[in-house]
């Protein structure tokens, strides 16, 4: 019964080789026959999901494509989608704007009346990723300075109302939400919405483990450490937590002989914690803040501009999300997509807009399932060919073509660093890389030996190997994909 299972299974298999257009030839066929019999045969993949599907640039042909197409979880690969969307809708110079403004007049050296910060959605505020953001702080305070404050008699009102209060989405998973890579878009983040627990171990193994400090240091953090030392060489803690509640469980390992090894976590709350840091810098300048803190919105009409904080342009966000993976911009792009549709950034209605785009520009969607925009959650589910076709769309129609195309990583960059270097030679291959357990994909631009350039996706579900063997095995079909 087994042996004719997989025989069924590879006679259905190979039926995606049988060209939809007259532009297929056998030739094509042929290349991919004997990679995808021993991908069928091996027992790592006997019984994963496969999906691929191949454009040719030049004129739209599918060239190969797996048949029927079965929606599949894309992982990080659904970044793709995000930012093409995002870079058609905003354009490549667009900038995030965060606002700091008072309320009320100012006397002599006194504000009577209320400062406040207001959100725009800026993702980079402060960023690891983009170091020029860091000092914004320094040049409110500067401004503070210029316009004679000394004391303000109000409060200091944080408004992050541009996007719902419901930081991440439904969908995430409870093992994902406390970590770094599980922070959640706000109306205003900071500083990539992280912060780093550093952690002392002891010299033997499966002894308990010492927190030696938080940074930046968060309000009201309560921190229970059940991380133990190991033997294991490699990260395997995790924390634990609901966004804005302030309690975190540590739990899992770090290497056995650490003075001081980091753990980075989801921050709770980064408005509270840009306040507390913001009340603080105030009070070093010589600034009296009389006022407590409120989170609310401002009054448009009471608001006399004291600074606006521009982002980096679109362009250099988009690369770096796709770059570097960064789910925290991803979520960001999403929400803002609801805001400027709807005037409330919110997950659902992100989710709803970039459809519906796709819809209109003529792609077929059945089957698109989207509930983040960075694709950590495994409710996504999309098909290889509206992958593909989204690749085609902004590499043949987009007027943002070529910022679209830099904006994915080539080989030995970012995502792409596992693939070797002479297999690609001169950046013939640009890709996003998508991957969670027991899911491994890829999607983007390749160039072949005989000029052509296709879009690409290939997506492998719930494999049984390893990562590092579906990569490579990705990585064989590509190889193969240059000799067209």
């Amino acid at each position: 019964m087994f042996k004719s299972d997989k025989s069924s299974k590879i006679i259905f298999f190979l039926l995606f080789l049988v060209c939809t257009t007259t532009a297929k030839s056998q030739n094509h066929n042929a290349i991919f026959t004997n990679i995808t019999d021993n991908w069928l045969l091996s027992k790592e993949l006997v019984n994963a999901g496969i999906g691929i599907s191949v454009i040719d640039n030049s004129n739209g042909t599918t060239l190969i494509e797996t048949e029927p197409q079965i929606s599949q979880v894309p992982a990080s690969i659904m970044k793709v989608v995000t930012t093409a969307t995002a870079l058609e809708v905003f354009g490549p110079d667009f900038r995030f704007k965060t606002t700091l403004s008072y309320s009320g007049i100012i006397r002599n050296d006194t504000l009577f009346g209320d400062l406040q910060i207001i959100g725009g959605g800026d993702p980079t505020l402060g960023s690891v990723y983009f170091p020029e953001t860091r000092n914004f702080q320094e040049k409110w305070i500067k401004f503070l300075q210029q316009s004679r404050i000394k004391v303000i008699t109000g409060n200091l009102i944080m408004d992050a109302s541009i996007y719902e209060s419901q930081l991440i989405p439904g969908s995430w998973i409870w093992e994902d939400l406390g970590n770094y890579y599980g922070a959640g878009a706000s109306g205003i983040s900071v500083y990539d919405n992280l912060y780093e627990i550093h952690l002392k171990s002891p010299e033997k193994a499966d002894q308990p483990t010492q927190i030696i400090k938080v940074v930046p240091e968060i309000p009201n953090l309560e921190l229970q450490n059940e991380v133990r030392s190991s033997d294991n060489n490699s990260d395997q803690a995790y924390i634990f937590g609901s966004p804005e509640d302030s309690r975190r469980i540590i739990r899992g390992t770090i290497p056995k002989g650490k003075s001081d090894f980091v753990v980075k976590a989801s921050m709770p709350d980064p408005s509270a914690l840009l306040a507390s840091e913001f009340r603080k810098k105030i009070s070093l300048a010589g600034i009296y803040l009389s006022g407590i803190t409120k989170y609310e919105k401002a009054k448009p009409e009471e608001c006399v501009l004291l600074s606006v904080i521009q982002s980096p342009h679109l362009s250099e966000i988009i690369k770096v999300t796709n770059h570097e993976s960064v789910n925290l911009f991803a979520e960001h792009l999403l929400k803002h997509l609801a805001y400027n549709n709807s005037g409330l950034g919110t997950t659902k209605d992100g989710c709803k807009f970039v459809v519906q785009f796709w819809k209109d520009k003529g792609l077929d969607m059945t089957g698109f399932f989207m509930n983040d925009g960075s694709g950590l959650s495994r409710f996504n589910a999309v098909t290889a060919s509206q992958l593909a076709n989204i690749l085609n769309y902004m590499k043949t129609r987009s007027t943002n073509a070529n910022e679209f195309y830099q904006s994915l990583p080539t080989v030995g960059i970012g995502t792409l660093t596992v693939f070797r270097n002479d297999n690609f030679p001169n950046q013939s291959l640009r890709a996003k890389s998508g991957s969670m357990t027991r899911i491994r994909c890829y999607a983007g631009y390749l160039s072949t030996n005989s000029g052509k350039q296709l879009s690409f996706t290939v997506m492998l579900n719930n494999f049984s190997c390893s990562q590092s063997e579906a990569t490579k095995k990705i990585e064989e079909l590509l190889v193969e994909l240059r000799k067209l």
